[in-house]
């Protein structure tokens, strides 16, 4: 039986060997970011409703761990849209740490709905907030970003750092930068500011390294983002995916060493369910999922038959994602 809001693991060069929790279930967020991994958004909205119950996320994050899986390292909540717009959250992550009293929780977030004091509340529960800031220049936010009308960047400056006060976890801040959208010198600056005001416990500074929404949304040259990195003291390369993931052990397709938790079926939900979410190599998913990268292989193969299966190359990776249909 395949997963509807549970994905992965996939991993995260910030939180290592990551299991996913979709919140939204489609592609609903408060942006549509030109870089964005999922697609353009659907539904762009900063309405908070409970779009998917905590009831059966638990659920279904509960019977993953019946079938024993190998234990990620962090249970991440993300997924197609902005996780922080589910107003079940809360409940969510108390029931996540109840199913694993021992592991983190992670909440990867574009901060929009950090304005509201009750989110901020909720989001204390958590150990690791991981917020996005591309630009604190309004125009380039608005370009690169595409949010809901209002939102003011400097708005969620301001209650990140009022968020900063009082959380007990690490924050882990990053910057992704797209040529001519916003490497401007001016938002360099207004960044290193906020950078040094809100002092998170980890900068990423990144570029596009895999297919966004829109062709023209581009990766900015290796100079511009070493400077940005030394400017805001970014994590260095190597702890962070600044590039095509080049860490990937190479897994052979004969490799018996991997398994597939609940035969083929279960192989291509899982697969299928992980190129929704993110694009990836077949040797990451291979990795990342514990499958046979010949069964890898058999699933992309299938998924590219059904006319479903995206495939676009950056430098010498070729990834793979698996959007949506149209109607869903």
């Amino acid at each position: 039986m395949g997963y509807e809001y549970v994905f992965g693991p996939v991993f995260s060069g910030r939180l290592g060997r990551s299991l996913g929790l979709d919140l939204l279930g489609k592609r609903i967020c408060s942006m549509d970011c030109v870089y964005c991994e999922v697609g353009k958004t659907d539904t762009l909205t900063d309405e908070r409703k409970a779009y998917v119950s905590a009831a059966k996320i638990l659920e279904e994050l509960g019977r993953w761990k019946q079938e024993g899986h190998l234990p990620p390292e962090v249970i991440t909540l993300g997924g197609l849209g902005e996780p922080t717009l589910n107003s079940d959250m809360p409940e969510i992550i108390r029931g996540v740490k109840k199913l694993f009293p021992s592991m983190n929780v992670a909440v990867l977030t574009n901060a929009t709905t950090m304005t509201d004091p009750e989110v901020r509340r909720e989001l204390l529960e958590a150990d690791v907030v991981l917020p996005s800031m591309d630009s604190l220049v309004a125009s380039e936010f608005r370009t690169i970003n595409r949010p809901c009308k209002g939102t003011d960047p400097e708005a969620i400056a301001k209650a990140l750092i009022e968020f900063r006060k009082e959380f007990k976890g690490k924050i882990f801040l990053e910057v992704l930068l797209s040529w001519g959208y916003n490497d401007s010198e001016e938002n360099l600056s207004k960044m290193k500011d906020f950078c040094t005001e809100i002092s998170p416990d980890r900068i990423d500074v990144v570029t596009l390294s895999r297919p966004g929404t829109l062709d023209k949304a581009g990766p900015v040259d290796p100079g511009t983002l070493s400077r940005w990195k030394k400017v805001l003291d970014a994590a260095p390369c190597k702890d962070r995916e600044c590039g095509p993931d080049t860490d990937v052990k190479k897994v052979s397709s004969t490799d018996t060493s991997t398994h597939v938790q609940g035969g083929d079926s279960a192989a291509f939900d899982r697969i299928q369910a992980s190129l929704m979410r993110r694009p990836q190599t077949a040797q990451q998913l291979s990795k990342a999922l514990e499958v046979p990268l010949s069964k890898v292989d058999e699933v992309i193969k299938e998924l590219d038959i059904s006319g479903r299966l995206n495939v676009r190359q950056t430098g010498d990776e070729i990834y793979y994602d698996c959007r949506l249909d149209d109607n869903s």
